[in-house]
């Protein structure tokens, strides 16, 4: 094989196989060239893998960073917040979809008394918050013996400095504190007795607990990745800019305010003026009258401030900020003066979409162990025989309000009326569950009836006898 470079840049290059001549471009990516004018950009872009590029001195810097300015920065605290807010809600509510009905309402019952017991919307809120800071969350099953319910399970969180290792040596089985069988599949996890970052540091006592009883939870952006990074990683350099733009605001307008100035002369050099200590400063008094050394003159600083571009600079940055989490602006900034009803609805239908993505990560991820744990648990507790198998179900979230309650009505009652929804679908947008629904609607007509209480007429009723007593009075 014999292969003939083109003396041309851009021409084909010719190769011969088989006494065959074959002829191909040259292809290059733009991107892919290192010029003088961006070789500063891609200078920190390196080829390591996604444990090796995010080990624990890397995630330990970015958690502190994203706690401070979550801690400190009144934007982070809120975005965080309200995204942990919008995700959980007041809690997820239990669905059971097995044949017995009355075995479907114990499991229901008995898991919400269990839920509110342990405190679990709470504990979800704190989870969503650390991934979003901390980028990940533990969560271990334990036994809580002040339970008071009938089943003693319990979640205790762990924070993400305490699942660790002290050499720092990552291999291919263990990856800082998580130990990985050969298909990838976590074993066990390492867990500090004490945060080393608490007054007990000097402990380096740790737990070994097995995968079954601990929940990780991460987002997971590159293959192989084993530990999580905070979700506003690409925004903290934004929030210091943010404040230090906001200081620097301040400060020009505490400048503006004070009455600051200088003193110059028009004499030249060796002139006829009074000799004045350079460098000097005079106390001001407010309402005096200041007098000036012969042949000088006082002029008061004018500082200049970016009042006009304030306000756009604070928009385009936090509307760059909340783009990392899917969140538009105005729930960012918690203003949404500058929006029309189209473009707030618009904008809050992509961040809705983000968060039954995140809520079904949820599911997954925490939820689903959670009741399958528990059931394990019920089951044994109330002596009740169930399928392992057999635990259909489903979770409900809170439903997102619509902006015009009015229309959302209309647009309900043409989709049923047309049969391309169902009830059980409708009450799911809001949240509830429709067989809930149903039979209390049922039981507020019977007791209407049993007291001679009337329906409430419904729109066509209504339009109906309108339009007969219109035809009536014609």
């Amino acid at each position: 094989m014999k292969l003939w470079p083109s003396k041309k840049k851009d021409a084909p290059i010719r190769k011969s196989i088989g006494g065959r001549f074959v002829s191909w471009m040259r292809a290059r990516f733009d991107a892919a060239q290192t010029t003088k004018d961006n070789a500063k950009h891609w200078g920190a872009a390196d080829f390591l893998s996604a444990d090796a590029e995010a080990d624990s001195n890397v995630r330990k810097i970015l958690r502190t960073r994203a706690r401070y300015e979550v801690q400190n920065n009144s934007y982070a605290r809120g975005i965080v917040k309200t995204l942990a807010d919008d995700t959980v809600g007041t809690g997820p509510r239990l669905q059971m979809l097995l044949d017995d009905e009355d075995v479907n309402k114990r499991i229901e019952h008995d898991f919400q008394v269990w839920a509110k017991r342990t405190r679990l919307p709470a504990k979800l809120r704190t989870i969503r918050m650390a991934r979003c800071q901390d980028g990940e969350a533990f969560v271990m099953l334990a036994q809580n013996p002040r339970l008071t319910t009938n089943v003693r399970l319990d979640l205790q969180l762990i924070e993400a400095d305490r699942v660790t290792d002290d050499d720092l040596i990552s291999d291919e089985k263990r990856v800082d504190g998580i130990t990985f069988d050969s298909f990838g599949n976590p074993v066990s996890y390492r867990v500090l007795k004490f945060h080393p970052g608490g007054t007990e540091s000097f402990n380096t006592e740790f737990l070994t607990v097995k995968a079954e009883n601990m929940i990780h939870v991460f987002r997971q952006d590159r293959p192989e990745q084993h530990r999580g990074i905070p979700e506003i990683t690409a925004a903290l350099p934004l929030f210091a800019h943010l404040r230090r733009f906001t200081l620097a605001v301040v400060s020009a307008a505490e400048a503006a305010a004070d009455f600051a100035g200088i003193l110059y002369t028009d004499a030249p050099a060796n002139g006829e003026a009074d000799s004045v200590e350079a460098m000097d400063t005079i106390q001001l008094e407010r309402n005096m009258l200041l007098t000036m050394p012969g042949g000088w003159k006082m002029s008061q600083v004018d500082p200049k401030q970016p009042v006009t571009t304030y306000g756009e600079f604070k928009h385009e940055i936090l509307n760059e900020i909340a783009r990392c989490l899917s969140m538009p602006y105005n729930i960012a900034a918690g203003n949404s003066s500058g929006y029309n009803y189209a473009s707030g609805r618009l904008d809050h239908q992509t961040y809705y979409k983000s968060l039954k993505v995140d809520r079904a990560f949820m599911e997954a991820e925490i939820l689903d162990r959670v009741f399958e744990a528990w059931m394990r648990e019920w089951s044994l507790a109330t002596a009740t025989q169930l399928d392992s198998c057999d635990c259909r179900h489903v979770w409900f979230w809170d439903g997102q309000e619509h902006v015009d309650p009015a229309k959302e009505a209309n647009a309900q009652e043409k989709r049923l009326l047309n049969k391309t929804t169902t009830l059980a679908a409708e009450y799911a947008r809001q949240g509830k569950d429709w067989e809930t629904e149903l039979r209390q609607i049922a039981k507020e007509r019977t007791l209407m009836k049993e007291l001679g209480i009337d329906d409430v007429p419904t729109k066509d009723d209504s339009q109906n006898e309108e339009g007969e007593e219109d035809g009536k009075d014609e």
